[in-house]
């Protein structure tokens, strides 16, 4: 897949999943880049630096939270452990545990799959959102690989993830 394909694919995948928050009652800040062609995603400003953002702050009364959507066609399966996995790039994982260290709100990862058939797995893979608080799947990684991704990748089981609604309540 392309590059401008795989971020048509994940753009579609964040605004289904905008969607479904508003249409449960959420407020939905999408965080987009403010210069244009930098080559840089959203990024949140420290006093010590710069971190990747997270891709939207929702809020449903005085509840709010940051949210990390992603969007995919299928589980891994991770032979080692025999079990369904998703994960994202180690670097941005890193980033979004310090914003929930240092942020007043929650950091929630959000995984839009859509049940296709992974490489290499033996039937076909688990469908719908998933996600969980970045606090809980800190604790509850399945693996770590620095073989993908520019900084390596880090997993989580199919069954450390919520299931929050399955695919016909997020459609494209």
């Amino acid at each position: 897949m392309s590059f401008d394909s795989a971020l048509r694919f994940g753009q579609a995948g964040e605004s289904a999943i905008a969607r479904y928050l508003r249409a449960r009652g959420n407020s939905v800040l999408p965080v987009y880049e403010k210069e244009i062609d930098t080559g840089k995603g959203p990024q949140v400003f420290m006093p010590e630096g710069s971190l990747v953002a997270p891709d939207f702050l929702t809020w449903k009364g005085r509840c709010a939270c940051w949210i990390e959507a992603k969007h995919k066609s299928a589980f891994s399966w991770h032979r080692i452990s025999g079990r369904w996995v998703t994960g994202i790039d180690l670097r941005h994982y890193r980033d979004y545990c310090r914003i929930a260290d240092t942020s007043p709100w929650r950091v929630w990862l959000l995984f839009l799959h859509r049940g296709g058939h992974a490489k290499d797995s033996p039937e076909t893979s688990p469908a719908g959102l998933f996600g969980n608080d970045i606090a809980y799947l800190r604790e509850n990684e399945n693996h770590r690989s620095d073989r993908h991704g520019h900084s390596g990748m880090v997993y989580w089981a199919h069954e450390n993830l919520r299931k929050l609604a399955g695919n016909e309540a997020v459609p494209p």
